[in-house]
């Protein structure tokens, strides 16, 4: 981590310019929710990856998990392969669902 005055004082700046673009990104997100895009569905995947982005600015800089180990990058990609997995489940389960005619 930082041991000098230098360090500690570029570490601030970086984390004050981080902090920004979330303030950035969150009023992008408010402005998103009063826009009509051409489909719904467009709406929520660019809210998706808005806070995605946010997400990750949080995990990799302020929970410090871009000075860890290269361990710590496997878990990550194997939870997100997973949540990944259990979205696209849930997504072709509602293209496709179970309908009976007897009933």
């Amino acid at each position: 981590m930082a041991d000098s005055p230098e360090e500690i004082h570029k570490s601030i700046k970086k984390i004050l310019w981080v902090g920004g673009l979330l303030v950035i990104c969150t009023g992008l997100t408010v402005w998103l929710s009063f826009v009509e895009l051409p489909t719904h569905s467009l709406n929520i995947i660019v809210g998706m990856i808005l806070a995605t982005i946010k997400a990750a600015l949080v995990a990799l800089i302020f929970m410090h998990l871009n000075h860890e180990k290269v361990i710590i990058y496997k878990f990550l990609f194997f939870t997100f392969a997973f949540v990944l997995a259990l979205f696209l489940l849930f997504y072709f389960s509602s293209i496709d669902p179970l309908v009976f005619s007897q009933f």
